[in-house]
């Protein structure tokens, strides 16, 4: 059928100089496109999903745009203003520097790397092949959705192959993505992403508990609840006992 559309709008084609009508010259256009369309439709690429944005550990160019600390002195009097204080008053008149400041300190993990934090790794462990748990590890982070405090406990365990980290590494690990605007979900699977990624484990197990501020002082105010959140990578997602005896691990240091 392409061979005779093609024919055909070549025939047309050659008679447009001999006086052809409009209605010929719509048709010939028509087949011609008809012909472009199809062979546009075989040549065009699949479409490849983009990544997540839970595999990009860092986002892109922080520093693209990034506004300067008058700037942000400036928002935040203007958010002081918006609250109905004033921030001329003599409370309040250095608190945007404080501020500023302050989220320099609660938000750095934006300007860490979580990979190099594992990097150097010790093999010289006699052998020793067995669970490594790093527990009650305490964090402090920001919900993204209201920028309102979380803080909990992080419970870090895997199964060696190459070697072992420094015990500290991980607990920066931790603070590297709590210090970010952060959901309790994809920090916890951050964490468990980049021992993966680096150290390539046998298994790895990783739960974060945390009371959310933003549940606790705002919308349904409920205080005191805790949300636990949990990933299992290599041994520990493919045999139960292997969860069982981490989660007995961590509670143990509860009793």
């Amino acid at each position: 059928m392409d061979a005779a559309l093609k024919s055909l709008s070549y025939r047309l084609t050659e008679t447009e100089d001999q006086g052809m009508d409009p209605t010929a010259k719509a048709a010939s256009a028509a087949l011609n496109g008809m012909r472009n369309d199809n062979a546009r439709s075989v040549e065009t690429p699949a479409e490849v999903a983009p990544l997540p944005p839970s595999a990009k550990r860092v986002p892109d160019a922080i520093a693209t745009g990034r506004p300067s600390r008058e700037e942000a002195e400036a928002a935040v009097r203007t958010l002081l203003r918006w609250a109905g204080d004033d921030p001329n008053r003599e409370g309040l008149r250095d608190t945007p520097a404080r501020v500023t400041k302050a989220y320099g300190q609660l938000f750095g993990g934006y300007e860490q790397d979580a990979d190099a934090l594992l990097e150097r790794v010790f093999e010289e462990v006699e052998g020793y092949s067995d669970i490594v748990l790093v527990r009650d590890i305490p964090f402090y982070s920001h919900c993204e959705h209201h920028m309102v405090p979380f803080m909990g406990l992080a419970h870090i365990a895997y199964y060696p192959t190459k070697g072992v980290v420094g015990l500290s590494k991980l607990a920066r690990v931790v603070d590297t993505f709590a210090r970010r605007l952060q959901t309790q979900e994809t920090m916890t699977a951050q964490i468990a992403d980049v021992i993966e990624s680096i150290l390539k484990p046998r298994g790895i197990a990783v739960m974060v508990e945390a009371e959310h501020l933003c549940m606790a002082m705002r919308g349904v105010q409920k205080a005191g609840v805790s949300t636990l959140t949990t990933q299992f990578r290599g041994a520990f997602k493919d045999d139960a006992n292997e969860q069982v005896r981490f989660l007995t691990l961590v509670r143990n240091s509860k009793s």
